[in-house]
């Protein structure tokens, strides 16, 4: 399960979504703003304010560390196969 924290305003929300649509990776996005139930579970989950706050079946990425999410990813086995 794959959850981000977001705001419509945040430039690399919107890399790590189109990153994440790029690999076919499916998603759950939370507007923090929309929201402020997903604002405080955000800030709970990273214990910081930035976004995107990438929940990748509880870890928890902050910012747009494309490494760290391959990694996560792969670990996971949520990378869909090339066919």
């Amino acid at each position: 399960m794959v959850t981000i924290y977001s705001a419509t305003w945040c430039g690399f929300c919107h890399a790590a979504k189109a990153y994440l649509d790029k690999l076919g990776v499916k998603y759950d996005d939370k507007d923090v703003e929309k929201d402020v139930a997903n604002a405080t579970e955000s800030v709970s989950k990273s214990g910081q304010m930035g976004i995107p706050v990438i929940d990748i079946n509880g870890t928890i990425i902050v910012g747009f560390d494309r490494p760290k999410i391959d990694q996560t990813l792969k670990a996971n086995n949520l990378l869909p196969s090339a066919s």
